[in-house]
């Protein structure tokens, strides 16, 4: 056998010199044939590190997780399949492309991951500083203050901290002991305070999942605390993912993901305030704190109902992630502007009292099988 050709079959594909990048970056990248609905532009490149050994956590929600039993190059996360990628060609081909804005590195939890972050944000920077922005975002277990203001050192724009939870007790059930994982609420509030305070406001992003057990008005208030920090949240709709824990739960709710959408945008550009809006005895927003006229001007913008994410040069969001928390048939994060026909159905799921908080089995003691 040809010796180059013995190499590559051979070779450890893992990070730093191989990334995995998501179905959507794999179509932009023209890696894989494809394209999307209403003829959608991804404009970051979301990549992801890997190793042999996979993810060290077990988020009970994830793809990733380490108790599935399938090689870890060919697990799911966030719906799709990931394929790996020589982090050269990734360079190669995302400086070809003209409506990339930035590129976002994603950790796991290994040992070698903050390491080869700063190695992977060198090298793509070196090659692409001057045409695109660059994310991290950062696993907290683990992370140190010093390493933070490495990244910023090297040139990273924005940094994100995937909370996931809004309470400490979701977070626990499904991230924490319970898993057998090592992540905790309290370092991951801390590595975000320290990610404000190196970076800044505006440079600084939290990941929140709507419909892990929480209800609409636990969800506000941590969206609050967030921006409070100085940083931004950037929603997702809970959907479960195949081969996780929690595969066969129900996604998220429409009404209860709407309607915390709208509220985020509120307090996220500071128009309105967790503590202007009113809720029921159920949890849910029934007052967003701001006049009917105002109201009503930024629903029909439809903005509130936008993929919130890091920025471009020329875009308010970069990682418009289309299509990553729902299908095409039922979005919840818009990657577009939404059209009027979206609007008209957006606003009656926005007004539907009657579908309860969204509570997985999950959390339910008595069903509960990991412990």
């Amino acid at each position: 056998m040809h010796r180059s050709l013995l190499e590559s079959l051979t070779v450890q594909k893992e990070s730093p010199e191989y990334l995995q990048i998501s179905m959507a970056a794999a179509m932009t990248l023209g890696l894989v044939p494809g394209q999307f609905y209403r003829n959608t532009k991804l404009s970051c490149i979301n990549t992801l590190l890997t190793y042999p050994s996979g993810c060290h956590a077990t988020c009970a929600y994830c793809g990733l997780q380490k108790a599935r039993e399938v090689e870890y190059s060919k697990k799911n996360f966030i719906r799709v399949e990931w394929p790996t990628v020589a982090l050269d060609e990734i360079i190669d081909r995302a400086e070809k492309v003209g409506h990339v804005e930035r590129l976002c590195i994603a950790q796991i939890t290994h040992p070698r991951a903050i390491r080869d972050t700063k190695e992977v944000l060198e090298r793509v920077l070196r090659r692409l500083g001057d045409k695109i922005f660059v994310s991290l975002l950062i696993n907290a277990t683990g992370t140190t203050y010093q390493d933070i203001l490495d990244y910023k050192k090297l040139g990273a724009d924005t940094v994100t901290v995937a909370i996931d939870c809004a309470t400490p007790e979701i977070f626990e059930r499904l991230r924490g002991k319970p898993m057998n994982s090592p992540h905790k609420w309290e370092t991951f509030w801390k590595v975000l305070e320290w990610a404000c305070d190196v970076m800044g406001d505006g440079y600084v992003g939290c990941h929140l999942i709507v419909g892990l057990g929480e209800t609409e008005q636990e969800m506000i208030e941590t969206i609050q605390k967030v921006r409070d920090l100085g940083a931004r949240t950037h929603l997702f709709s809970f959907w479960p993912e195949e081969g996780s824990m929690m595969e066969k739960e129900k996604p998220c709710p429409a009404p209860q993901y709407r309607r915390v959408q709208f509220a985020r945008y509120l307090i996220d550009n500071k128009i309105a305030r967790y503590e202007d809006m009113k809720f029921n005895e159920k949890g849910q927003v029934i007052d967003f704190g701001i006049d009917k006229d105002t109201f009503e001007e930024l629903f029909w913008s439809g903005r509130p109902f936008m993929t919130s994410g890091c920025r471009g040069k020329t875009t308010e969001v970069a990682c418009n992630r289309p299509f990553g928390d729902s299908s095409p048939t039922d979005i919840r994060s818009y990657p577009f502007k939404p059209e009027k026909r979206d609007l008209e159905r957006i606003r009656k799921q926005l007004f539907d009292y009657e579908m309860t908080t969204n509570y997985p089995d999950i959390l339910n003691p008595s069903v509960f099988r990991y412990q």
